[in-house]
């Protein structure tokens, strides 16, 4: 059964990080797309987050997923209509739905990101 919550949610999808040789004994970072999940990600423009905006606190989003996609601590992941990227700044364990709701949600907080 679809929820309102499904109505917000994008594809979305992980960004790995892998290290590649560079051929003169280091190597470079490269990143490459994986597993894909759904979330809905709302900007937070509350007043707390526009005041920690001005203290260079940039977790001013909030990303939604189901339980089985919960998201870890400094997980980068991509929104694949715009091609915007996050890294989460929470744990995703941390706020979840009740075993007993009849919805089963995650959520995490997350920054704007480049892929370096």
């Amino acid at each position: 059964m679809e929820t309102l919550m499904d109505d917000f949610k994008k594809p979305c999808v992980l960004m790995e990080k892998k290290r590649v040789p560079d051929g003169e004994g280091g190597f470079l970072p490269t990143w490459t797309e994986g597993a894909e999940f759904a979330a809905a990600i709302t900007f937070n423009t509350s007043i707390e987050a526009r005041r920690a905006e001005k203290d260079g606190v940039s977790s001013l989003y909030t990303v939604t997923t189901d339980k089985n996609a919960a998201l870890e601590y400094h997980d980068v992941f991509k929104r694949l209509s715009d091609g915007k990227i996050f890294r989460v700044t929470s744990d995703g364990d941390d706020v979840q739905s009740p075993e007993r709701a009849s919805f089963s949600i995650a959520q995490v907080t997350a920054e704007e990101w480049t892929l370096t």
